[in-house]
C-alpha cells in the first residue's frame, strides 16, 4: 500500500527539490515503475487513446423496451410466458387521428385513416397480426337483432363512402364496444393501435430512433391533409429522448467550457489547465471506446454517464495539478514535484475512485438491464480515470511543468501565513469549525437538517408521479398528445392486465367467470380505476341486449350453455384460441405508484383467496402492469443499493485510514447529503425510478472524493503532532481550496441542464448541482467540526511524530 501521509507540504520538511539530489529509487514500487519508465507509460496511453478513439466511432445510441423492464420478476415472467396470447399488452404505439371539425364519419377522413393505417402496417417492427384500427378486420361489432346475435367487421361490407355506409359504420361502432378505445367519446378522432415486436424483419433490434422519425414524417405528411395526429407509446418517448441527445451534447460542451474557464481562472496556467481537461476527456474517450468493444451501447438513460466521468476526472485532476504547482512554487523540479504529489495523493485518489466505481457497480443488483448497462458504463469510466488522471496526468505534468508565476501565486496564502500575516477571511472562517463552539453549532445545525431531510424523505415515492412521460417536459409535444388521449378517450393508456390461467378449453367455466366478475366489480371500487373489461362483463352486456336492453337483466347468470354461446362470439382479446387464458383489463386514471400499488395489492390478495388447482390469477401485463413490476424491483433495490454503497465506502475508508473515527468523519457528511437530496426529490416531485437511482448512488461517491482528499492531509498533519486547527488549515491550503474549486465548477456546469428540453436531464442537473455543493460544504464545514470531537485524540506527540516519520522514510527508501 502506498503511503499518502508524507511527503509533507511544508518546505522545511520536504526533500531536496533538485533533480540531481533526488533518489530515483525512492518511493513505492508502483511509483518507481511508472515514473522511471515515463515514456513507455505515455506511449501506451497514446496507443490506447488512438485504438479506443477509433472504437468509439462504432458506438451506437439506441434503446430497447425489454431492457427497461425487470426480466426475472414474476409479473414479467408471467407476461413473457403468455405474450403470444395477449393482444398488444406490451410495447405499443397509439396514433390518434383527429378531425379538427366534425366527426370521423366522413368519407374523406376515413380515406385518410385507411391510407395511414396501411402505411403504419408496413413499418418495421410492427406486430401486424395484432394491429388494430377501424380498417383492420379484427375490429368487429356484436349486436342483438330480431334474428339473434350478429356481428362482423366494423367497416361494413361494400363500404363506398356514401351516407348509408357512413350511417351503418356509426351503428357498427356503437355496437363494437370500441368507444373510448379505438373511437373517441366525442367521435372526433380514432386510434390506430400499433403493437411492436422486439426485432424487425431482419432479426435486428428494433431501431426506435428510426421508427420515431418515420412516425414524425407520417405526422407531417397527413397533417398537411387536414387531420391532426397524436402519438403516444414507449417508442415515441425514446425517439424524442434520442432526438434530445443533441441538446445533451451541447450542454456537455458548455460544462467542459465552464470547467476549463474556472480552472484556468484559478491557476492562470494554460498548460496545466489544458492537461487537466485533456486527461479527463481522454478518460471519456476510453470509456466510449470500451463500450462497443465489450458489446454495449448508450441509451437515453446512460447518455449522461460520459459527463459524470469527465466531472469526476476534473475533480481528481485538479488535485494533482494543484499539488505539483505548489511543489514547483517551493523550488522543486517538475519531475520531483510530480513524484511527491503522486506519493501523497495516489492512495486517496485511488480510494475515492474505487468508492465511485463501487457506487455504480452496486446498481448491478437491480434486475433492470438498462440500469445494469449504465452501471457497467459508469464503472468502466471511473476505472479508466485511475490511469488517465491518477497516473497519466502527473507524468505529463512532469514533462510540461507549470507556469512559474502560477506556481508562485499558488503559495501566496501559505507564505503570507508563514510571515505572520492574517489568514484569508474565507480560510479563517472555515478554520473556526475546528473550535468547540463553532463545531458544536455546525453539528447541531447538521443534525436538525438531517432530521428534517429524513422526515421529508419518508414521503419519497417510487415510480412516476406525473401523467404522461415525466422524462419529457409537461409542454412537450408528446405530453400534449397524452393529454389529448386522456381527455378524448375518457381514460389514460395505462392498463393493468390480469391473466387468468385455466385448463385448456375451460376458460368459459362458470366458477372461473364468476370469480372474474367478482374481482372486476371490486377493482372498479378502487380509487384510480376508470373502467374494466372482461369476458364476464361481456356476458352481462349480451344478456341485457337479449332482453331488449332492460337493465334488470344486467346479471351474471349461472347458465353454462349461455356462457359457452357468448364466449364463442367474443373478441379474442378477452381469451386465447385454446380457451386456456382469460384477460381482465383494468384501465387506470394514471400510472402513479400509489395507484398501481392499490390495484396490485388487491389482485394479489384476491388471488391468494381464490386460486385453485385449475385456476390461477396472474399479474401482470399491460403498460401499467409492467411499470408496477418495475416499481417493485426499484423499491426493493433502492435501500439495498444504499446499504451496499455505504458499506463499500466505509470499508474503503477504513482500509485507507485504519481508524473508525476517521471513517465517521468522512461518512457522516455523506449521510446528511443523502437525506437532503431525497428531500429535494420530494420537493421537486421526483420519484425513485430508473432515471434517478444512479444519481442517488453518485452522490455518495462524489462526496467521499472531497472528504478523502481533505481528511488524508488532516490526518498526516495530526500524526506530525500539529493541532487540529493547524492541520485543517494546511489541508485547506493544499487540497481544500481545490475541493472548493471543483465543487463550484461542477455545480456551475450541471446547473445549465435546467434549460434542457429533456425534463429528466433538467431534474438531474438540479439534483447533481445540489449534491456537488452540499458534499463540498460537508467536507469543508462538517468534516472539521466532527474532527474536533473525534480526531483530536489521535494527535501524536513530537517524539511519536519523529519516530513515525522515520518509519515512513524507511518504507519509502525500501
Amino acid at each position: 500500500m502506498i503511503d499518502t501521509t508524507l511527503t509533507t507540504i511544508t518546505t522545511s520538511s520536504a526533500p531536496a527539490g533538485s533533480l540531481a539530489g533526488f533518489d530515483t529509487h525512492s518511493g513505492s514500487a508502483v511509483e518507481r515503475l511508472l515514473f522511471n519508465h515515463r515514456l513507455v507509460v505515455v506511449a501506451l496511453c497514446l496507443l490506447a487513446t488512438l485504438l479506443l478513439g477509433w472504437q468509439a466511432t462504432k458506438l451506437q445510441l439506441h434503446a430497447s423496451f425489454e431492457k427497461t423492464i425487470p426480466g426475472s420478476h414474476p409479473f414479467i415472467q408471467n407476461f413473457l410466458r403468455h405474450q403470444a396470447d395477449l393482444s398488444g399488452l406490451g410495447n405499443a404505439v397509439r396514433i390518434a387521428v383527429a378531425r379538427p371539425t366534425g366527426t370521423i364519419y366522413d368519407a374523406a377522413y376515413l380515406d385518410t385513416l385507411r391510407r395511414l393505417s396501411d402505411e403504419v402496417f408496413l413499418l418495421p417492427g410492427v406486430d401486424r397480426a395484432r394491429m388494430k384500427s377501424l380498417w383492420t378486420p379484427s375490429t368487429r361489432w356484436v349486436g342483438v337483432t330480431e334474428d339473434g346475435l350478429e356481428g362482423g367487421p366494423v367497416i361494413p361490407d361494400g363500404y363506398d363512402g356514401s351516407a348509408g355506409s357512413l350511417q351503418q359504420l356509426a351503428s357498427n361502432v356503437a355496437r363494437s364496444n370500441e368507444i373510448g378505445q379505438l373511437v373517441a367519446r366525442d367521435a372526433r378522432s380514432s386510434v390506430i393501435f400499433v403493437p411492436l415486436l422486439a426485432h424487425d424483419a431482419d432479426g435486428g433490434a428494433l431501431d426506435y430512433a428510426r421508427l420515431s422519425q418515420r412516425l414524425d414524417s407520417l405526422r407531417a405528411q397527413y397533417e398537411a391533409e387536414g387531420v391532426t395526429l397524436h402519438i403516444t407509446g414507449f417508442a415515441k418517448i425514446v425517439g424524442d429522448l434520442i432526438e434530445g441527445v443533441r441538446a445533451v451534447l451541447v450542454f456537455f460542451a458548455i460544462a467542459v467550457a465552464i470547467a476549463t474557464a474556472m480552472v484556468f481562472a484559478y491557476t492562470r496556467c494554460v498548460r496545466s489547465t489544458a492537461l487537466v481537461v485533456l486527461a479527463s476527456l481522454v478518460a471519456v474517450v476510453w470509456q466510449l471506446g470500451l463500450l462497443p468493444t465489450l458489446g454495449y451501447a448508450l441509451d437515453p438513460y446512460s447518455i449522461l454517464v460520459p459527463f459524470l466521468v469527465f466531472a469526476i476526472g476534473m475533480s481528481h485532476g485538479a488535485q494533482k495539478m494543484n499539488g505539483i504547482m505548489q511543489d514547483v512554487g517551493r523550488g522543486m523540479h517538475k519531475l520531483v514535484a510530480a513524484r511527491f504529489t503522486f506519493r501523497r495523493l495516489f492512495l486517496a485518489g485511488l480510494t475515492a475512485l474505487l468508492a465511485d466505481a463501487v457506487g455504480f457497480a452496486v446498481l448491478l443488483v437491480i434486475d433492470i438491464q438498462a440500469i445494469r448497462e449504465l452501471a457497467i458504463a459508469a464503472s468502466l469510466g471511473v476505472g479508466v480515470l485511475i490511469f488517465t488522471n491518477l497516473i497519466l496526468l502527473p507524468i505529463l505534468l512532469s514533462y510540461t511543468g507549470v507556469s512559474q508565476r502560477a506556481a508562485e501565486r499558488s503559495l501566496r496564502a501559505e507564505q503570507a501565513d508563514a510571515a505572520g500575516a492574517s489568514k484569508h477571511r474565507l480560510w479563517a472562517w472555515l478554520d473556526r469549525f475546528t473550535q468547540r463552539r463553532w463545531a458544536a453549532v455546525a453539528i447541531a445545525i447538521a443534525a436538525l437538517l438531517g432530521a428534517a431531510g429524513f422526515s421529508t424523505s419518508l414521503h419519497l415515492q417510487i415510480g412516476d408521479l406525473d401523467p404522461g412521460a415525466p422524462e419529457l417536459r409537461a409542454d412537450s409535444r408528446y405530453n400534449q398528445d397524452v393529454a389529448f388521449m386522456n381527455a378524448a378517450y375518457g381514460a389514460s393508456s395505462d392498463v393493468v392486465a390480469v391473466m387468468v390461467k385455466t385448463p385448456e378449453g375451460q376458460c368459459s367455466n362458470y366458477e372461473t367467470l364468476n370469480k372474474i366478475d367478482a374481482l372486476e366489480w371490486q377493482l372498479r371500487q378502487i380509487d384510480g380505476v376508470e373502467s374494466t373489461n372482461t369476458l364476464a362483463l361481456l356476458n352481462r352486456r349480451v344478456l341485457t341486449g337479449l332482453n331488449e336492453g332492460n337493465p334488470r337483466w344486467y346479471e351474471f347468470l349461472p347458465n353454462q350453455d349461455m356462457l359457452n354461446t357468448v364466449t364463442a362470439g367474443a373478441p379474442r382479446g378477452l381469451y386465447n384460441d385454446a380457451c386456456s387464458l382469460l384477460t381482465l383489463y383494468v384501465y387506470l386514471r394514471d400510472h402513479k405508484a400509489a395507484t398501481l400499488s392499490r390495484v396490485v395489492d388487491h389482485v394479489q390478495a384476491f388471488a391468494r383467496d381464490n386460486d385453485t388447482a385449475d385456476t390461477h390469477f396472474l399479474l401482470a401485463a399491460g403498460s401499467a402492469g409492467i411499470e408496477a413490476a418495475t416499481n417493485i424491483v426499484v423499491k426493493d433495490a433502492w435501500r439495498l443499493m444504499l446499504v451496499l454503497v455505504y458499506g463499500a465506502v466505509v470499508l474503503l475508508c477504513f482500509a485507507t485510514f485504519r481508524s473508525w473515527r476517521a471513517v465517521m468523519v468522512a461518512v457522516l457528511p455523506l449521510v446528511l447529503t443523502s437525506f437532503l437530496a431525497e428531500a429535494l426529490m420530494v420537493a421537486l416531485g421526483m420519484g425513485v425510478k430508473v432515471a434517478t437511482l444512479p444519481v442517488i448512488a453518485l452522490g455518495v461517491g462524489i462526496g467521499v472524493d472531497y472528504a478523502l482528499y481533505i481528511l488524508s492531509v488532516v490526518l498526516a498533519q495530526l500524526r506530525e503532532g500539529k493541532s487540529l486547527s493547524e492541520s485543517y488549515y494546511r489541508a485547506l491550503m493544499f487540497t481544500g481550496k481545490v475541493v472548493l474549486l471543483t465543487g463550484v465548477t461542477l455545480a456551475a456546469g450541471v446547473i445549465t441542464w435546467v434549460l434542457s428540453p429533456i425534463k429528466f436531464q433538467a431534474d438531474m442537473g438540479l439534483l447533481l448541482a445540489f449534491m456537488f455543493l452540499w458534499n463540498m460544504l460537508g467536507a469543508l464545514v462538517l468534516l472539521p467540526a466532527l474532527a474536533h470531537f473525534l480526531l483530536k485524540r489521535t494527535a501524536r506527540t513530537a517524539e511519536d511524530s519523529a519516530a513515525f516519520a522515520g518509519h515512513l522514510q524507511a518504507r519509502h527508501s525500501s
